[in-house]
């Protein structure tokens, strides 16, 4: 018999893993957690709930959890116990003591855990920037916006949802998207399958989506733009495209075809590994299967140099095939995209900024702004830098060179330990308001427990700071209620407000439609589908979708960092939450240690076996892990879950487009190449 104490909440994962977001039961008793479960009434989750999920829990009552503001003098002093006032008294002086572009916010996952695609702490952290001054350093350049770029320029960053995928798509390729990053979608994968639904694999190694495809393409790191280059030339080469659609919603096709014809199977397949049989039948089938659907990761595709170019040639293949405003066409869900219709209103005010003041969200950029100085106090709002950023030991100098650096999370992280000046402890997900928003739905995060300790929210945080820096008119609102309506208050959502989503029992459709592109319409200047982009022009892009063979890549074999590192996710883990998954015991039992997967061949080499200890090292870095010898992995290739400390050590900084072109679309896509070429040695 359940205790009259007892309640359950609905809510959310905290895990933000979007498109996937996961509904939650929290059993309360005594305002203690008492257990997790999926959410059967979920109506993106089913009841499901991953290992990520299921150890959230651990977050309270965890020993290593923050629960007092902490501050130090030297960053070589231990820690000590402060109040809020003087935390706050000294992070006010400090961006009082500088130009207000001397400061800076950047925030991570572990600030969106009740607000992932509503963007509610995202809006208000870049509304303070605006009425203060100070810089706003968007996530997605270390994730997404690289590849998404790409996608814009061509005019294809709207999605069909998975649920029209399992309903009508015929053909579906996950290219770079690992179903351990989108469970949810694995349903529906497998309802398409069910009915017949031919599914393609294309990534760098055999993942989870892998096992559930009929056929999988392993392609050298990189080289994804090639592989779609060469897909093209057999669609025009052989006159397989949708001649009317292409006359009717596309510019530059012959251009395009034109540009094609040097991008052989038979060159790609010297760059890509994959047979040139294969790129001709993968085309071919794609070509001739209507509907046909693409559903794009992932790290292993954007995060490098020709990220962008994979996003561009890519988008350009269901528009040469008519696969497009189709149900069960297009492309699929994937991480930062948007079903047609969806959208929220904006606080943010860009307006409040003085012109001129802002930096590009370039990685690069922002690292050399911290070496040289120009930024003064950075606010780390639930993000581990060192984890995130490319070339790892340059944003470490940088760093020692910042006045303040703040840490806002709900563990120490490598970053917070080496170089924070003040640690506030943030509150977690079941002690705070928050809504969450997939493609299709929209929820309410209700308050469970009351904050541990001294935490407090980013809004309590964000609010107390306006005021005592003065800023006239950033809080308008009667409550903070009151300010979630607002961000709410759009079509999409029906107007929603906190007051109706609790009266619909926490959760409510979106307004949006199933098909992306249904009126055939694209947000591009010519409002077509542009294979030709001149917009890519003026910016000193090429126009026309192309790949650039890596200066490694030309190098002989004796090359002495031969092996090329990309970096993914598995089911333990996800960004830099909670110190990367370490502070849970649940996750860190799963993954105890950095695993390195490389190929046999590679191993006999190198006289490795399964298991040892091993030495990751280039020019820039070095780390150790364990060996994972597998036949899941291509010769030539290795691969490590991300967020391990020193990986970015390995990662090269370098920027991959100018910084004009960055903020050309309402996300950042100033990712580092993130190139890696390393050696591997037993230790």
């Amino acid at each position: 018999m359940t205790d009259i104490a007892t309640r359950i909440v609905r809510t959310m994962c905290p895990m933000s893993c979007h498109p996937t977001l996961c509904g939650m039961l929290a059993e309360v008793s005594e305002g203690k957690l008492v257990r997790v479960t999926g959410d059967q009434a979920n109506p993106d989750s089913q009841g499901f709930l991953c290992i990520r999920g299921q150890a959230s829990r651990e977050v309270f009552d965890n020993p290593a959890r923050l629960l007092h503001p902490l501050a130090r003098e030297r960053r070589s002093d231990p820690f000590r116990r402060v109040t809020w006032d003087e935390a706050l008294d000294r992070i006010v002086t400090s961006m009082s003591e500088s130009p207000p572009a001397a400061s800076a916010i950047w925030p991570g996952h572990g600030v969106f855990t009740t607000s992932y695609g509503t963007r509610i702490s995202a809006q208000l952290l870049a509304r303070l920037a605006n009425f203060h001054g100070s810089q706003f350093w968007s996530p997605t350049m270390i994730c997404w916006g690289l590849g998404a770029f790409g996608l814009g320029l061509t005019g294809m960053l709207e999605t069909n949802t998975k649920e029209d995928m399992g309903e009508h798509s015929r053909l579906v390729i996950l290219w770079a998207a690992n179903l351990a990053s989108q469970p949810n979608t694995a349903r529906h994968l497998l309802a398409a399958k069910r009915r017949g639904a031919h599914i393609v694999t294309v990534d760098v190694r055999h993942t989870e989506a892998a096992a559930k495809s009929d056929d999988v393409l392993i392609i050298r790191p990189g080289t994804d733009a090639a592989l779609a280059l060469a897909l093209a030339h057999v669609i025009c080469g052989e006159r397989r495209h949708d001649a009317a659609f292409v006359a009717r919603h596309t510019v530059g096709f012959e251009q395009l075809a034109t540009h094609v014809q040097a991008f052989t199977p038979a060159w790609a397949a010297h760059l890509t590994g994959i047979a040139a049989d294969r790129i001709v039948a993968l085309a071919r089938r794609y070509a001739d299967t209507r509907p046909a659907m693409i559903v794009l990761g992932g790290s292993s595709m954007h995060k490098g140099a020709n990220g962008w170019q994979a996003g561009r040639a890519i988008a350009c293949l269901p528009g040469l095939t008519g696969n497009v405003g189709v149900a069960g066409g297009g492309f699929g869900p994937r991480h930062g995209s948007a079903a047609h219709g969806r959208g929220l209103g904006s606080i943010i005010e860009p307006g409040r900024r003085p012109p001129g003041t802002a930096m590009p969200n370039q990685m690069s950029a922002i690292t050399a702004a911290l070496r040289q100085g120009r930024i003064q106090t950075l606010l780390l709002m639930g993000s581990n830098m060192l984890s995130s950023f490319a070339d790892a030991s340059a944003v470490a100098e940088g760093l020692d060179r910042t006045r303040l650096v703040v840490s806002y999370d709900l563990f120490l992280n490598d970053t917070a330990r080496r170089f924070a000046d003040i640690v506030l402890p943030g509150t977690a997900w079941l002690e705070e308001l928050g809504c969450k928003m997939t493609h299709t739905h929209l929820y309410l995060m209700e308050p469970a427990l009351a904050p541990a300790g001294e935490t407090r929210s980013v809004h309590g945080l964000v609010k107390d700071l306006a005021e005592r820096l003065k800023l006239g008119g950033f809080y308008p609102w009667e409550s903070e209620e009151a300010m979630v309506n607002a961000i709410l208050d759009h079509p999409c959502t029906g107007h929603a407000t906190v007051a109706s989503m609790r009266a619909q029992g926490g959760f409510a459709a979106l307004n949006v439609s199933h098909v992306a592109n249904p009126t055939l319409e694209f947000d591009t200047p010519s409002g077509r589908i542009e294979f030709y982009s001149a917009q890519a022009e003026k910016l000193g892009l090429p126009p026309l979708p192309s790949y650039v063979v890596p200066g490694s890549a030309e190098g002989p074999a004796t090359h002495p960092y031969p092996l090329s590192l990309t970096q993914g996710r598995t089911l333990a883990h996800f960004h830099s939450f909670y110190n990367n998954g370490r502070e849970l015991p649940t996750l860190a039992r799963r993954e105890a240690e950095p695993q390195l997967w490389l190929a046999p061949a590679d191993a006999t080499t190198r006289k490795i076996t399964d298991g040892a200890a091993i030495r990751i090292f280039n020019q820039r870095g070095a780390l150790w892990a364990r060996a994972r010898v597998t036949e899941r992995m291509a010769e030539g290739s290795v691969w490590m879950r991300d967020g391990w400390p020193d990986l970015n050590q390995l990662t090269a900084g370098a920027p991959v487009l100018p910084d004009a072109a960055v903020d050309l679309f309402g996300f950042s896509a100033g990712q580092a190449t993130f190139e890696a070429m390393v050696e591997v040695a037993l230790m």
